[in-house]
């Protein structure tokens, strides 16, 4: 489940405060302290392909974007 379902999710079951905690009780997901879910891109949110070095947390998509931008220059 992506944290924008589960935003959503919760968001419905504000009407039904007895379902709304069971579902905390079993279904919440885990706050992580480390992991391939912790780091994100910045932009679009994509956690796969996050490019990480320099603080620049990004995924490969955006940062392709956003390279000549910055001060990246592509070697052929």
């Amino acid at each position: 489940m992506t944290t924008s379902s589960y935003k959503k999710l919760l968001n419905q079951l504000k009407a039904k405060p007895a379902k709304m905690s069971r579902f905390n009780k079993y279904n919440k997901p885990k706050e992580r302290a480390f992991g391939a879910e912790t780091k994100h891109c910045r932009i679009c949110g994509n956690t796969h392909a996050h490019v990480n070095k320099y603080g620049i947390h990004l995924c490969r998509k955006c940062f392709r974007e956003i390279a000549p931008k910055i001060g990246f220059k592509k070697f052929s």
